[in-house]
């Protein structure tokens, strides 16, 4: 998926509308749906206002999977309306998720052994 389509689906995704996307980053409302039909080149910086104004990181947007959002329904006979997908995923996307769990859970045991040594002083 290119990164003009990244953005717009995140850009849904926050109700935002293309002509607040274009007033947030002092751009035409033309000029901006040029990004997100990728017609235009996205620098690196105006990557970085686009996340700004989404309230997330450039790597969010670079990384973004739509296959990865949960669809809410509103049928209450399936899991509370909320639909997971389970073959959404490669098994190499698999495989990163169960990496950056383990890491994340490693870096979160060392934080709290870290507060404990300061709990101790």
């Amino acid at each position: 998926m290119e990164i003009g389509t990244k953005v717009k689906k995140l850009r849904e995704l926050r109700n935002f509308t293309q002509e607040f996307m274009a007033a947030s980053l002092e751009m035409t409302p033309s000029g901006y749906g040029k990004i997100e039909r990728n017609e235009s080149e996205v620098s690196y910086q105006k990557l970085e206002k686009i996340a700004e104004v989404l309230g997330i990181k450039v790597e969010d947007i670079v990384n973004f999977n739509e296959k990865m959002v949960f669809n809410i329904m509103n049928n209450n006979n399936s899991n509370n309306g909320y639909v997971v997908n389970n073959n959404a995923m490669s098994d190499n996307e698999k495989r990163l998720y169960e990496e950056l769990i383990a890491q994340l859970k490693e870096e979160n045991s060392t934080l709290k052994k870290f507060i404990e040594k300061l709990h101790e002083k």
